[in-house]
């Protein structure tokens, strides 16, 4: 794991976040590198990895379980493949029944499946059979969502899973290491208000954007 919680670090943008990310993982020489990106805001990161490492770019879906009385909390969190990661406690504390907890994922299996399509235009996901899946986002939070990409990366094939961010909370670092091969993060505050407050262009990205990107 690389961790520099010292490290004092403002990003113009995503892109130039994603430069900085590719200085931090070129020395480290990856094997059969793929780059993920996670949608939206993953993809331009991603894209900065991608060029650097000379690797294929594609992207891993995932989407969160909201409770269906508050969509806000997490219950948990599916990606492709047919990935699902749950939290049981939550589901006990707002007593969410089996049959609600079955609509919530089928509506959000549809979603991720239809998002899936869109942003891959036709093509087929590159395999990871054998190669090191590099995962990347525009930062963490929680480290809910990199967790279940990881999950969705080995369930592909990927021999090993790097998650590479440019910014995430301590928490969010704890999580993440259970999951991951190694973390490269080079800003992690102590106090992370927000994942935003890393950028001074942090716009809501639209689909053709990250199709862009893309292509």
């Amino acid at each position: 794991m690389l961790l520099e919680d010292n490290a004092v670090t403002q990003y113009r943008d995503r892109s130039s976040a994603g430069k900085f990310l590719a200085g931090r993982l070129e020395s480290l020489r990856i094997d059969k590198p793929v780059v993920l990106g996670l949608p939206r805001g993953g993809v331009p990161v991603a894209a900065e990895v991608a060029a650097a490492l000379n690797a294929p770019l594609d992207i891993v879906v995932v989407r969160k379980l909201g409770s269906p009385y508050n969509p806000e909390l997490a219950m948990g969190a599916i990606g492709e493949g047919g990935v699902r990661v749950l939290n049981h406690d939550v589901i006990a504390a707002v007593r969410v029944s089996k049959s609600e907890l079955v609509a919530v994922e089928r509506d959000e299996r549809t979603e991720l499946e239809r998002r899936a399509r869109l942003l891959r235009e036709g093509r087929t996901p590159v395999s990871l059979h054998g190669r090191t899946a590099v995962i990347v986002d525009d930062g963490m939070a929680t480290g809910a969502s990199a967790a279940v990409a990881c999950r969705c990366a080995r369930t592909a094939g990927a021999a090993s899973v790097i998650v590479a961010v440019p910014v995430a909370s301590p928490e969010a670092m704890r999580v993440i290491a259970c999951s991951a091969d190694r973390v490269v993060c080079p800003f992690v505050p102590a106090l992370l208000g927000g994942v935003g407050a890393a950028f001074e262009d942090f716009h809501q990205l639209s689909d053709d954007e990250v199709l862009t990107f893309l292509a």
